[in-house]
Formats: C-alpha cells, sequence, structure tokens
C-alpha cells in the first residue's frame, strides 16, 4: 500500500508538490506543480523509484543560479514530509 501526501510550496516558483511513496519508501512519483516543467519532471522521474532517504541526501542544498535552495529541496518540510511516510 502506498501513502501520498501533498503541500503547497512557498518561497518558490512552484506551487504545489505530490508524493507518493511505496510500503518500502522507494518514491512511486513526485509531481510538482508549478516551476520549471520540464526539469522538473525530468528529476521527478529520475527520482522514482529511489529511496526517500537517498533522494533526500543527493538533493539536499541544491540551488536554482544565487537563488537560495530548489523547489523540491527548499523547504525542510520537504525532507521531513519524505521521512515521515
Amino acid at each position: 500500500m502506498s501513502k501520498s501526501f501533498s503541500y503547497p510550496n512557498k518561497g518558490t516558483c512552484s506551487k504545489e508538490t505530490h508524493i507518493v511513496l511505496n510500503d518500502d519508501h522507494t518514491i512511486e512519483s513526485i509531481e510538482v506543480i508549478g516551476g520549471c516543467n520540464g526539469n522538473l519532471k525530468g528529476i521527478s522521474r529520475l527520482l522514482k523509484g529511489m529511496k526517500a532517504e537517498d533522494a533526500i541526501a543527493r538533493m539536499e542544498g541544491t540551488t536554482c543560479g544565487p537563488a537560495p535552495p530548489a523547489a523540491l529541496t527548499r523547504s525542510p518540510r520537504t525532507s521531513s514530509a519524505l521521512a515521515e511516510l
């Protein structure tokens, strides 16, 4: 059985993130609404099948040019949401 989580993004160009995790804590899907469509779709595909903890570690601190960390990693809620599911 998979678990789903959705939340509004704040402080990013994307508006909302939807995450589905499998029981073994692998990512079934991530959908980001708004933001850089092509890049976020590509990142979402690359993350599919990855353990949530590995995805957090790999993406933590990623920036968008001179801006603070990017949409999928900016909010501490992203990391804690993935870890809790």
